[in-house]
């Protein structure tokens, strides 16, 4: 399967909001304390952009968006940033796209001055955890203060 990555634009929104929503109830991860609840995932393309140290990439095959990756600035910090919202089809999975996608956040994260990345995620969500563990994240006791993801139960940080 031949994918392609691309920054968000506005025709992407409607597909990538499906996404985020059908997969974070795959692994309920539903209402408040959860990313597919936070109010950005109606209109990605409106939330992230260089001008603001933040991107938000999403993944197509033949033109259908498969899904979609991004980081920002960790409650306005300069120094932290979060991944954020790292959700894939099932069909897409497994397929290094997910891994891509990350890459491409965190070098860009990098580039932007930010040094240490964080995440928030769920113990359910298995295979994501493997990928972030094998892309430098280590696991932490608690959240970072600020972190508006109470319903998460698995934190991590990476330092760039």
């Amino acid at each position: 399967m031949t994918y392609h990555i691309e920054d968000i634009r506005p025709e992407h929104d409607e597909a990538i909001c499906r996404i985020i929503r059908k997969i974070g109830a795959e692994y309920g991860a539903v209402g408040d304390g959860f990313g597919p609840s936070d109010v950005e995932v109606s209109a990605m393309s409106r939330h992230y952009g260089w001008e603001t140290r933040s991107l938000y990439l999403v993944a197509t095959v033949e033109g259908k968006v498969v899904g979609g990756c991004g980081i920002a600035a960790f409650n306005g910090s300069d120094e932290v940033c979060e991944l954020r919202k790292l959700f894939l089809l099932p069909e897409c999975r497994g397929l290094g796209v997910g891994q891509a996608l990350t890459r491409k956040c965190l070098e860009f994260a990098a580039s932007h001055g930010y040094k240490y990345c964080y995440l928030d995620t769920l113990s359910n969500m298995a295979s994501a955890i493997a990928l972030y563990e094998k892309m430098g994240f280590t696991h932490l006791d608690k959240p970072l203060d600020g972190t508006i993801h109470g319903g998460c139960d698995v934190w991590m940080l990476k330092e760039l």
